[in-house]
């Protein structure tokens, strides 16, 4: 599943991995949308040794978005 901190601890290991080839070694992080592996791929993008300088979310809200679906009466 895509959604479990694991994967998203995998997937920053690998991009920090990819990052570190390429001579990085200060990154800011933008984090975007809900859900339980945000704090886990921080973490784990710290533990691979890279500095983080910035961590922003950039989670986009709507300013009033679209018309909700029609209230359930019972």
């Amino acid at each position: 599943r895509k959604s479990t901190p694991f994967a998203a601890q995998l997937a920053a290991e690998a991009a920090a991995r990819k990052a570190q080839e390429h001579g990085m070694t200060k990154v800011d992080v933008l984090v975007k949308g809900p859900g339980s592996g945000r704090e886990t791929a921080i973490r784990s993008l710290a533990a691979t040794g890279l500095e983080i300088l910035g961590i922003m979310d950039v989670t986009p809200v709507p300013h009033n978005g679209c018309r909700p679906r029609k209230r359930r009466r019972v």
